[in-house]
């Protein structure tokens, strides 16, 4: 059986060995901020598949991860938050399907990668902030986290940029953006699902493969993120959000 997995996915031993450390890099990420997988696997893996298959890659093992965060700190999810932003995230999430159908998303990328690595500069810059974001924020932090992540892969950060100015216990953020994440995949594999993706089966195998990597990654960032306070973990997800942000725009200039 695992032969006939392998012949389906033409990778050399050089290409397996890259292939396997970017899943497991993006899933340390994860593990540690609960997003990030698409901008840490993708510039990897886009040298051995189209984006057209990295996507429902990342959209089946984050599914998983997400799924796997939430599920012991279930009990932490903040859901008057949750609740505010499910269906801003929804209406975002569609109207990033039908941009991703008719428009050119290159110039949303670079205004994404601008907006992105101009906050986080920002953010690490500026010490004195308010210590509460308004509940209203809520709303383009939703739908615009559901946008990018359905042009892009990527759009947690501004639900964890959202969570952490809005909750003061990093356990319930961490949930809540994990119940969110969680979600905005099952709508992401509802549409992938329509548009026959998973018929391919050296995906679904590949994914299959990568499943104990992503296990191993997401173990990982969770014995770190257990060392780090509360100043220390939002301030390593700024940093993770300025990477993102200049990923971004790496992607854009070099396509």
């Amino acid at each position: 059986m695992l032969d006939s997995a392998l012949a389906l996915l033409p990778f050399s031993a050089l290409d397996w060995l890259l292939v396997v450390a970017g899943i497991a890099a993006a899933y340390v990420v994860f593990g540690i901020a609960g997003f990030g997988t698409a901008l840490v696997a993708g510039p990897v893996l886009i040298h051995f598949m189209p984006l057209s298959r990295i996507i429902p890659l990342l959209v089946l093992l984050d599914f998983v991860a997400a799924f796997g965060n939430w599920l012991p700190a279930r009990k932490a999810v903040a859901r008057h938050e949750l609740l505010r932003l499910l269906p801003c995230m929804a209406v975002g999430c569609t109207m990033g399907v039908v941009f991703l159908l008719q428009l050119k998303s290159a110039v949303l990328l670079l205004l994404m990668g601008l907006f992105v690595s101009g906050y986080a500069l920002y953010s690490l810059a500026v010490k004195a902030r308010p210590q509460r974001l308004n509940a209203w924020w809520g709303l383009p932090a939703g739908t615009v986290g559901g946008l990018f992540g359905a042009l892009f892969g990527s759009g947690g950060f501004l639900y964890a940029l959202y969570l952490n100015a809005r909750l003061t216990s990093t356990e319930q953020a961490r949930a809540t953006q994990s119940a969110l994440i969680s979600c905005s995949t099952v709508v992401r594999l509802g549409l992938f699902l329509l548009a026959g993706v998973y018929a391919d089966r050296a995906l679904l195998m590949l994914a299959l493969l990568l499943l104990p990597v992503m296990a191993a990654g997401l173990w990982v960032g969770r014995k770190l993120t257990r060392r780090l306070s509360r100043e220390a973990f939002i301030r390593l997800v700024t940093w993770l959000v300025l990477a993102s942000g200049l990923a971004l725009l790496g992607r854009y200039f070099s396509s």
